[in-house]
């Protein structure tokens, strides 16, 4: 699909997605800085910059291959932790001072486990997240924030005070309206981005110092507000699903002639639809914001019909053709979420498919098949 965007800002923003330790990073270590690794939307990353440290999430972009790590996990286990512990038992992550894992899923965890016992990294912390959406669970996550930041200052010999913490959501809530701006032009019949691109804004967005990236978005939003419009898509698309972070894959998506204008993904709304609480205990705004107020995935319990009620949402807001549903191959989540996504939406005549993957791009016509035919069943703009 063509785009006619000339800016320096999204070429950077793709030079950064196509590397896990990008020149950002190394400049920022190089200074001196700390750097401390991390998984999934959950991990609290506010709490890292209000430390003065860079919260990098990990992927496994560049790995060619998981012979390393195929040793650590089971013929189930998803490939997403096969190709990131291979690149750590490579010595690709050498540095990070620090790493934070949740409890997001099995596959996840089993990357804590193997990493505590396999690497030496310093500072190697497991986060504990609840599965329900309830009262309970917010002060459950409130603990884990007091208890992380505790162990913060502790390895780091920093401070991490209440005005940092406040100072922090502001500057992450500031990104998070940057992005939404940048969707907001996405709702229009002839959209100036791709998905593609939009991913690559995204991910770039989780392996820079924050306020770096705040002002690379301006740059990018004045931009696209004086690019033309795409014309040339025949279908509207949303992707649903859990961890994207390749704008290949939105490519070859786009490159049938489906124009994605929207999503509910990992490296996507689920990061940003909504903002922290800027008044009170920062504390409980956090945990407030992660477990009851923004958009959660699968492994949140008794949240299914909000997710459904989203996913309708946005497919009204975006004027959505038809929803693609990805997931990695093994994720338990997210096949039985996209079997609920199935019923809703054909209760509400919407035509969804459903694709599973690996983590590295394989099958690349087959994808491309799957997606002509479901855009010929769609028929077209």
């Amino acid at each position: 699909m063509e785009t006619n965007i000339k800016s320096k800002t999204l070429d950077e923003f793709k030079t950064i997605t196509g590397t896990m330790i990008n020149p950002a990073v190394q400049e920022w270590k190089d200074n001196g800085g700390k750097v401390i690794g991390y998984f999934c939307c959950n991990i609290p990353d506010e709490v890292m910059t209000a430390a003065g440290i860079l919260p990098l999430r990990l992927r496994g972009t560049g790995s060619t291959g998981t012979e390393l790590s195929d040793a650590f996990y089971s013929s189930i286990n998803c490939s997403f932790p096969r190709h990131v512990f291979n690149m750590a038992l490579n010595h690709e992550f050498d540095i990070l001072d620090g790493l934070i894992v949740p409890n997001s899923c099995d596959h996840i965890r089993r990357i804590y486990d193997n990493w505590l016992r396999q690497l030496d990294i310093g500072f190697l912390e497991m986060f504990n997240l609840p599965r329900k959406v309830e009262e309970p669970q917010v002060q459950w996550y409130k603990d884990e924030v007091h208890l992380l930041v505790e162990k913060l200052e502790k390895q780091f010999g920093v401070e991490i005070t209440e005005e940092k913490l406040k100072n922090a959501i502001k500057l992450h809530n500031e990104n998070r309206r940057l992005l939404k701006q940048i969707y907001e032009l996405r709702k229009v019949d002839n959209p100036p981005i791709t998905g593609g691109q939009m991913i690559a804004v995204i991910v770039a967005g989780t392996a820079i110092p924050r306020d770096k990236y705040n002002e690379m978005l301006k740059e990018l939003l004045e931009d696209l507000k004086g690019a033309e419009g795409i014309k040339d898509h025949r279908a509207r698309l949303m992707v649903l699903g859990g961890i994207l972070d390749d704008p290949e894959y939105m490519d070859i998506l786009e490159d049938q002639g489906g124009l994605v204008v929207t999503d509910s993904i990992c490296f996507g709304t689920r990061l940003f639809w909504t903002e922290v609480s800027e008044e009170g205990d920062p504390y409980e705004a956090i945990a407030r914001y992660q477990i009851q107020q923004r958009p959660t995935c699968p492994r949140s319990y008794g949240d299914q019909p909000k997710r459904a009620q989203y996913l309708l949402d946005m497919i009204k807001e975006f004027k959505v053709d038809g929803v693609i549903g990805e997931r990695l191959l093994f994720c338990d989540s997210w096949v039985v979420e996209h079997y609920m996504n199935d019923q809703d939406l054909k209760e509400a005549g919407v035509p969804f498919l459903k694709l599973d993957r690996e983590y590295i791009l394989s099958g690349k016509g087959q994808l491309r098949t799957r997606v002509q035919a479901f855009l010929e069943m769609l028929g077209g703009k």
